[in-house]
């Protein structure tokens, strides 16, 4: 009895290791922020998209095609492996350093949201990463524009990527991916998974 007892307790503590070794690999090259409560962004009620962004489709007219996607990505999300937290960083990064910021000082009149530009202010950081994401075989679904207001009271725009392990914003004011939840921004509206072309107002931070 006690060496099936003994045999049994060194099978039992077998199997949770292998379910920490899974639990492990599930976050691998996630943020701490998110290896806590997961949090996803709710889509509240349709709204118009920003008129840059209108001005932008007719400029990029492929930057606003819904694309259709392999039922692998039904719902929109990706799982987060650390090959795809290593192109997010790269991208944020790189495009972070790419962009002499400039800032709009003609308000809307000045809003000209474009792609690789030498100087641009948050629009052209956005875009610019979600056209980047993209080309890298990220589904269009899965990246998403988004306007928020900072805490200062600017209108800001940042990139939202739908992952398992939570919505990680993109965003030209740091280099850190942090959760959309850990951002202090009053988050206005966002494109839809299903078509770019359309926004959503968002609702409150629920799990």
């Amino acid at each position: 009895m006690r060496k099936a007892a003994k045999f049994l307790a060194v099978a039992v503590a077998a199997m949770l290791g292998i379910g920490l070794q899974s639990a492990k690999a599930a976050f691998v090259g996630a943020p701490m922020g998110l290896r806590g409560a997961i949090q996803y962004i709710k889509f509240d009620q349709p709204t118009l998209p920003p008129m840059a962004f209108t001005m932008f489709c007719l400029k990029y007219k492929d930057e606003c095609k819904p694309r259709p996607q392999h039922i692998m990505f039904r719902g929109g999300r990706l799982k987060l492996t650390a090959e795809r937290m290593a192109q997010l960083q790269e991208v944020n990064q790189r495009i972070n350093s790419a962009i002499r910021p400039e800032a709009n000082l003609e308000g809307l009149r000045g809003e000209k949201w474009l792609l690789h530009p030498a100087s641009g202010d948050c629009n052209d950081y956005a875009v610019t990463k979600r056209h980047d994401l993209i080309a890298k075989g990220f589904p269009g679904r899965s990246v998403l524009l988004s306007e928020v207001v900072t805490s200062w009271g600017e209108h800001h725009l940042v990139v939202v990527v739908r992952t398992f392990s939570g919505d990680l914003v993109l965003d030209n004011l740091t280099g850190q991916i942090l959760p959309w939840s850990k951002k202090s921004y009053r988050w206005v509206r966002i494109q839809t998974p299903k078509n770019p072309n359309y926004w959503a107002s968002l609702g409150e931070r629920s799990v």
